[in-house]
């Protein structure tokens, strides 16, 4: 009977425990630290250093909560999903976000917050080949899904109740993402979310959508055990959110649908960036860190200009990777357009002297929107349409503005009083939308969003020797790899300072 006694204090002293860990809040704890600590995955779906800064749906989520607890936020990236349970689950991260669905695993390291929005998973196949059109198609096919994903989960269900016969190749979850598969005819299928595959499907565009399966798939953010109020409150959060449509806004602005391609311009653009830009990347990278840009938009306006191609030539006798006039050339000092490391490095100076001519107030990206419209059209001319902009009542600060003025440059009602007279305004806004295109597609490479943060934009005060060429150092045969959704092979438990982004209440 003592025996049974003892064993009943400690279930109670046990039970009691559990309650009151349980009820521990969190939030004041969050505030009193002054910071909210999210754990997330380097993906372009979720969190990401774009070429102005972090980016992305869960980065824009975290920083919109952060603002609303009134608290900085640190936001850091690990390996895998796994990382991201031992953060939670040992309380170094109060949020868990990454387009996360609630399972087992998730459920033993933290607490599901209400889903905040289901996302449609899409069955694909290869272009040219038979479209799969249900659910029974794909019982005898080769099917590819990553092993332990939410999709793996849902073809079990659909085996459980609907297809009995149904079976699948599994992916490893440090490999490629499975579209690859089809894409290599490795499998016939491939089932992948709909948001991941508004990514990727510029990087496959050989592969094509079939139907999307009845189940759509949960996204929710899991916090740290014991912390009920946390969990509360983000449920309010993105309850909130919603009703005011922010957060349909928001998951429209981070998909990567938003400036699609064609189907012969995306293979295009895959092509050159595994044939060609391994050859440049390297002058890229030194031309960027000498004054101060991401490589990044270098790269970025060196295929919008050339294609990368060294012996690219336009009309108008521009030359070279970064199609560099005579006079311009002769300006930054190089002798030969068709060598590309001098071509990229001149393109890079000039960027950089015409970036500094727009009002250093102009915040970024507006400031690099401008600085390309002028790097194409020319300074005056967009200092017309800034006019016109202002004239109109509107921001002339504001690319946005801008932008819908340019093409007025070409009308005479509005050239005839323009101090620098007509000009093509339509060719500097089809020049900065493409580049923003192919920045996105260079930024939503793997690996790509995984350095540390900096300012990418031109640095106001360029360190001692930027206008010089680069050395005659051969750039790095590095190869890109065409698969989105891949993370860096390992990361740190305890993520280093120089890897956690930090940022103040409000963003």
């Amino acid at each position: 009977m003592r025996r049974i006694a003892l064993i009943a204090a400690g279930i109670a002293l046990l039970v009691a425990a559990c309650g009151g860990w349980k009820r521990s809040p969190a939030l004041p704890q969050i505030r009193a630290r002054g910071e909210l600590r999210v754990v997330t995955l380097n993906l372009p779906t979720c969190y990401y250093l774009g070429a102005h800064g972090t980016a992305g749906l869960e980065y824009a989520l975290a920083s919109g909560y952060a603002a609303r607890l009134r608290v900085r936020l640190t936001m850091y990236p690990v390996a895998d999903e796994h990382a991201m349970q031992r953060e939670l689950a040992a309380g170094r991260a109060d949020v868990a976000a990454c387009s996360l669905t609630s399972s087992r695993e998730w459920n033993a390291a933290g607490e599901a917050a209400r889903p905040y929005a289901s996302i449609p998973q899409l069955v694909v196949y290869q272009r040219g080949k038979n479209r799969p059109r249900d659910t029974l198609q794909l019982e005898h096919a080769r099917l590819a899904v990553r092993a332990g994903s939410p999709q793996e989960a849902i073809l079990q269900k659909l085996k459980r109740t609907v297809a009995p016969t149904l079976h699948w190749q599994q992916t490893a979850p440090s490999s490629a993402d499975p579209v690859d598969d089809v894409d290599n005819a490795e499998a016939q299928y491939a089932i992948t979310d709909a948001r991941e595959f508004s990514f990727s499907h510029h990087l496959y565009p050989d592969v094509q959508v079939g139907f999307a399966l009845p189940q759509e798939r949960p996204v929710q953010w899991i916090v740290r055990k014991g912390t009920s109020d946390l969990v509360a409150d983000v449920n309010a959060y993105f309850h909130d959110l919603a009703a005011s449509g922010r957060l349909a806004q928001l998951m429209a602005d981070t998909s990567g649908d938003t400036r699609a391609f064609a189907y012969e311009e995306s293979r295009e653009f895959q092509q050159n960036l595994n044939d060609r830009l391994p050859r440049y990347r390297g002058w890229f990278e030194q031309a960027g860190e000498r004054v101060g840009v991401d490589w990044r938009l270098l790269a970025a306006i060196g295929y919008q200009e050339s294609k990368w191609n060294p012996q690219a030539v336009s009309p108008d006798g521009a030359q070279g990777v970064m199609m560099l006039t005579a006079d311009t050339a002769a300006a930054m000092g190089i002798k030969d357009r068709a060598d590309p490391q001098q071509s990229i490095a001149a393109g890079a100076r000039y960027f950089a002297q015409v970036h500094d001519m727009i009002p250093e107030r102009i915040p970024e990206p507006d400031r690099t929107w401008l600085t390309l419209a002028a790097y194409n059209a020319g300074f005056g001319h967009l200092e017309d349409a800034r006019v016109i902009t202002q004239s109109q009542g509107k921001n002339p600060d504001a690319w946005a503005d801008v932008r819908e003025r340019l093409p007025l440059l070409a009308q005479e009602r509005w050239y005839g009083h323009a101090r620098r007279g007509y000009a093509r305004g339509w060719e500097p806004v089809q020049f900065v939308d493409r580049i923003q295109r192919y920045l996105k597609l260079l930024e939503w490479q793997p690996g790509e969003g995984a350095h540390p943060a900096g300012n990418p934009s031109v640095a106001a005060n360029a360190a001692t020797g930027a206008n010089a060429l680069p050395a005659s150092t051969p750039p790095a045969a590095v190869k890109l790899s065409a698969a989105v959704g891949k993370t860096p092979a390992a990361a740190p438990r305890n993520p280093p300072s120089e890897l956690r982004q930090t940022h103040p209440p409000g963003g």
